[in-house]
C-alpha cells in the first residue's frame, strides 16, 4: 500500500465541483470523488492551519497536543511555544520508524518548529507564507514547486520500499499582510473573467449585527472581511483569484496522479484529499476561520482507497469525519494500531466491508476499539436514548467537540468550543461567558440564536447539551485512553 496525502490550506467544503459549485473549476478532484468516497459532513475540531496539522501529525485533540500558536519563540501566557508529542510518536515517525516507509513532505509544514529529519523524514521541504518567490534564476509560485517538489520525490523514491508522501498545498492560503491577498499564476488569470461569484446568502450587514456583542470592527475576522470583501468590486476580485489557486491545485493534483499511473502505483495507492481548515467569504460580515460556524469547521474530504468495497465507489458519506480520524486511517492502512494517546477512528470502517449500520445506538460503547486497540469509547449523552455518542463498534460518532483558543485577546480573536450535532449546535465563549443555541437542520446559516427561546424544546435542548458539551470538554483535556 502506497500513499498520497494530499492537504491544501483554506479550502471550503464548497469549492469543488463535485459538491455543487456551479462556477469553480475542480475536474480532477470531481473526478476523484468519483473513483471515491467523498464525506460531506468531514470537520476539524480545532479551524486554524497549524492547530489543524498539529491534530493530523499526532492523531490528537488541542487539548491534549497543546501547540496552541506557531513555534519560532512565540509565547502563550509565558510559556513558549514547542511541539509537545514525542518525536517518535508522529505520523511521519511512524510510518517510517515502524512500518518501514519512505516518508516525503512537500509544502507547508505548518508548525514553524523543527522537526527530527532523522525520525520523521527521507524527504523534506517546507514552503510558506508566500505565493511567488525567485528561487537560483527561477521566480517560482508555490503550488508550481510543490508540484515539482512532489514528482521529485516520486522519481528518486526507493522503488522496493511503501511510500507516504504528504503534499501539503499552502494555496489557497492568502498571503497575510499583502493588500493582493491572492496571487494565482499568471497563467490562470483567464479564467472566471466573465464569472460572477455568487454571494453568499448571509454576506450581509444583518447577519454581522446577529453576531455576539463583543464582536467588533477590531475582531480579526471584521479585519479581514474588509481586506477582501467590503465592496462588491472587491468580493468579486478576490474570489476569482481564489478560485484560481484552487484550480491550479486541482491541476497540480492532476499531474501527480498522472506521475503515480505512469510508476504503475496509483491502482495500489490510498489517496486522500483535504484540507487544514475552513473559511468564511463573507459570510456573517467575516473573513478567515477560527469560529464555530459551518464555513469554518467543514471542510472537504475525499478518500481513495484501494481496499473500498465496490459499492461505495463513487458515493458521499455524511457521517461526522473529524481530522483527528485522518491519523488513524493512515495507520490502519499501513497496519498499525494507533497509540493510546490518540483520540481517533480508522475511517475505512465506513466503506469497507459493508460500511457501519447508519443510526446505530451506542450499547457497546464501553467496549474496546478493537482487539490490538488499548483504547475504549465514552458513554453515551443522557439525552437521545442512545442516540448522541462519540461511537462504538458497531455506530459511527453522531456528536463532538470542538475547541479554538483565544489569540492575542479577547477583541481580537475570542476563544470559542462547541458541540456539534446534525440538529443542533450548542456555541460557548469562555472569555465572555457566553452562549448560543442554533437549529442548523432549519437554520443552516445560523442566524437565529435560540438561547432564549421561550420554546420548551429549545429549552430542553440547551440545558441537554451544555450538559454534554462539558462532559466532552472534560474528556478532551483528560489523558484518558479514549477514542472522540
Amino acid at each position: 500500500m502506497f500513499f498520497a496525502f494530499l492537504i491544501i490550506a483554506f479550502l471550503i467544503m464548497k469549492t469543488l465541483g463535485a459538491a455543487g459549485n456551479p462556477v469553480v473549476k475542480t475536474p480532477v478532484l470531481d473526478a476523484l470523488a468519483k473513483e471515491g468516497v467523498r464525506f460531506t459532513q468531514n470537520c476539524v475540531t480545532t479551524s486554524i492551519c497549524w492547530v489543524s496539522r498539529a491534530t493530523l501529525y499526532s492523531g490528537q485533540y488541542l487539548a491534549r497536543h497543546h501547540f496552541e500558536m506557531l513555534g519560532k519563540g512565540r509565547t502563550v501566557n509565558g510559556t513558549e511555544m514547542k511541539f509537545e508529542i514525542p518525536q517518535n510518536e508522529t505520523l511521519f515517525s511512524l510510518l517510517k520508524k515502524k512500518a518501514n516507509y519512505h516518508v516525503g513532505h512537500t509544502g507547508k509544514l505548518g508548525l514553524w518548529v523543527e522537526l527530527d529529519h532523522e525520525l520523521n523524514f527521507d524527504f523534506f521541504t517546507d514552503e510558506d507564507g508566500w505565493h511567488w518567490r525567485l528561487i537560483g534564476k527561477k521566480m517560482w509560485h508555490v503550488t508550481e514547486k510543490n508540484t515539482a517538489d512532489a514528482l521529485r520525490f516520486l522519481a528518486t523514491r526507493p522503488k522496493e520500499k511503501p511510500f507516504f508522501l504528504n503534499v501539503a498545498y499552502f494555496a489557497t492560503h492568502a498571503v497575510d499582510g499583502d493588500v493582493r491577498q491572492y496571487m494565482p499564476q499568471n497563467k490562470s488569470m483567464f479564467m472566471y473573467v466573465n464569472d460572477t461569484i455568487p454571494i453568499p446568502d448571509t454576506a450581509t450587514e444583518e447577519a454581522w449585527g446577529k453576531m455576539p456583542p463583543f464582536f467588533g470592527e477590531y475582531n480579526e475576522g471584521r479585519t479581514r472581511w474588509r481586506w477582501r470583501f467590503d465592496t462588491p468590486e472587491k468580493h468579486q476580485h478576490m474570489m476569482k483569484n481564489y478560485y484560481r489557486m484552487a484550480s491550479e491545485v486541482d491541476t497540480s493534483v492532476g499531474v501527480v496522479l498522472k506521475a503515480l499511473r505512469d510508476q504503475g502505483v496509483l491502482d495500489n495507492t490510498l489517496i486522500i484529499f483535504t484540507t487544514d481548515n475552513g473559511n468564511f467569504h463573507a459570510e456573517h460580515g467575516l473573513a478567515d476561520k477560527w469560529y464555530p460556524h459551518q464555513e469554518s469547521i467543514r471542510v472537504p474530504l475525499i478518500i481513495k482507497d484501494p481496499r473500498m468495497s465496490q459499492e461505495f465507489v463513487g458515493t458521499t458519506n455524511d457521517e461526522f469525519t473529524l481530522n483527528i480520524d485522518l491519523t488513524a486511517t493512515i495507520l490502519g492502512a499501513a497496519g498499525l494500531d494507533p497509540l493510546p494517546t490518540m483520540m481517533g477512528r480508522d475511517m475505512s470502517v465506513l466503506y469497507r466491508n459493508g460500511g457501519i449500520q447508519k443510526s446505530a445506538t451506542a450499547e457497546t460503547n464501553r467496549k474496546t476499539s478493537a482487539s490490538n486497540d488499548e483504547r475504549y469509547y465514552i458513554n453515551a449523552a443522557s439525552d437521545g436514548q442512545g442516540k448522541y455518542h462519540s461511537g462504538s463498534e458497531s455506530s459511527w460518532r453522531t456528536e463532538f467537540y470542538y475547541e479554538h483558543p483565544m489569540h492575542s485577546n479577547p477583541q481580537y480573536i475570542p476563544a470559542s468550543q462547541a458541540l456539534v450535532r446534525k440538529h443542533y449546535k450548542y456555541f460557548y465563549w469562555p472569555n465572555f461567558h457566553y452562549e448560543q443555541l442554533f437549529d442548523i437542520r432549519n437554520d443552516p446559516g445560523e442566524l437565529d440564536d435560540l438561547r432564549n427561546s421561550n420554546n420548551p424544546e429549545h429549552k430542553e435542548v440547551l440545558a441537554a447539551m451544555r450538559k454534554r458539551f462539558v462532559e466532552l470538554k472534560m474528556l478532551a483535556h483528560s489523558d484518558l485512553r479514549i477514542i472522540l
